[in-house]
């Protein structure tokens, strides 16, 4: 009789499963049984206050938004039902790519199915060998692998990262690589405008600064800004006072402030566009946005471009929101973001602390290891324009009881 040989996978994946249940790690999935807003109905606890969703600007279950998409559906089906250099472009992907250039005021952009896609595409499509990417340590997680890709794709495509936010740091990089006999392309900076973990910022004048210094591209994910920064929410560069074109290529999601649905985007030059149409690999082998995603898409720019007055209403809900944070006890890390961090440290607290805020009506996830570096394991809510003061008051009422409970 032959015995198999305990194969090696599943030996392997009993034992992780294993430790973080056993540790209090385990992830569970909640189900929403309705749509995005302020409140959700979770699945085994009701009706509940939302703060860990990316619906900023309460676009995501907005009555033309949803008809929009609605009547995309209808006028174009279901799906593409291919990719976009076959038969897969239709006029609202078009139309949506003209919004978004005009709403950052920019020449092209070009959409993909997210915002991991969009990262997936850039780099590896408009780097060479002899290029360098220079990426601060830490930007999301798409744009890693992005730029990993970028050097296995590219033989002799180069990759190197800076300190958190150190534009000095960023300096000494750039200043050696310009020595480098190696490095005999372009040279990228990479950062994320809002990064989604601390909710602090990327300073983009020094970055752009330092770019021009040394002659170096710039690249803003501004995923977690767009919606959010500036006085009219076009982003981080707004609100450093800057203009989209002083920006050299944006990256960005259609899944958070504008409609939260789905969907990512490439902004910046025509030639870097139609690159992208010719080489992207996520656009030559994979579907195009769903029309019906485009269209909400679209409307829920109009929207935003039409009421500017939610990205006040969304400062106004942060600035109490972080008052309430502290007047509970805690400490949140600082920024003019939608983000606001309760660091904990240990990945099993913050699980617990986040099932006890749902027992309270509240749902905010907490993030541990892989999300975030061990130790630095957190609460992190996220404040939407759609809250309304209520709701704010019964978070800070369930993290009132939380700081008796967990001291």
């Amino acid at each position: 009789m032959t015995i198999l040989a305990e194969r090696p996978f599943e030996a392997r994946t009993d034992r992780t499963l294993a430790m973080l249940r056993e540790s209090g790690q385990l992830k569970h999935l909640q189900t929403i049984e309705g749509p995005m807003g302020a409140t959700v109905r979770l699945r085994g606890h009701g009706e509940v206050a939302c703060f860990c969703s990316n619906n900023y600007l309460g676009l995501a279950d907005h009555p033309e938004v949803v008809e929009a998409g609605i009547a995309g559906l209808r006028r174009y089906g279901a799906g593409t039902a291919s990719v976009r250099f076959i038969c897969g472009t239709f006029e609202c992907h078009e139309s949506l790519e003209r919004r978004i250039a005009e709403f950052y005021g920019c020449e092209a952009a070009y959409t993909f199915t997210s915002c991991w896609n969009a990262n997936e595409a850039i780099f590896p499509t408009l780097c060479e060998p002899g290029d360098l990417i220079i990426s601060d340590e830490l930007n999301h997680a798409s744009i890693i692998d992005g730029i990993r890709l970028a050097a296995v794709i590219k033989k002799g495509c180069h990759k190197g990262v800076f300190r958190h936010s150190d534009v000095a740091d960023l300096r000494a990089k750039l200043a050696a690589a310009r020595a480098n006999p190696e490095v005999t392309g372009a040279i990228w900076v990479v950062t994320d405008g809002v990064f989604s973990m601390e909710g602090d910022i990327g300073d983009l004048p020094a970055l752009r600064a330092a770019c021009d210094e040394f002659g170096a591209l710039l690249v803003v994910d501004d995923s977690h800004g767009t919606g959010v920064m500036g006085r009219t929410g076009r982003g981080t560069h707004e609100h450093w006072g800057m203009a989209g074109t002083a920006v050299d290529y944006f990256t960005g999601t259609l899944g958070k402030a504008l409609g939260g649905a789905a969907g990512g985007y490439v902004v910046g030059s025509r030639k870097a566009v139609d690159l992208l149409v010719q080489r992207g690999r996520p656009t030559l082998f994979s579907n195009a946005l769903p029309a019906t995603v485009a269209c909400s898409a679209e409307k829920a720019i109009e929207v935003l471009m039409r009421e500017p007055q939610r990205v006040q209403r969304l400062r106004d809900n942060v600035a109490y929101a972080r008052r309430v944070i502290r007047e509970a006890g805690f400490e949140v890390l600082e920024s003019p973001t939608a983000i606001c961090p309760i660091i904990v440290h240990d990945t099993a607290k913050a699980i617990a602390m986040s099932r006890r805020l749902l027992e309270l009506g509240v749902f905010v996830i907490g993030f541990g290891f892989p999300v975030v570096p061990e130790g630095h394991a957190r609460l992190r809510c996220q404040v939407s324009a759609a809250h309304e003061r209520s709701h704010l008051d019964a978070f800070g009422a369930a993290l009132r009881q939380l700081r008796r409970e967990f001291p």
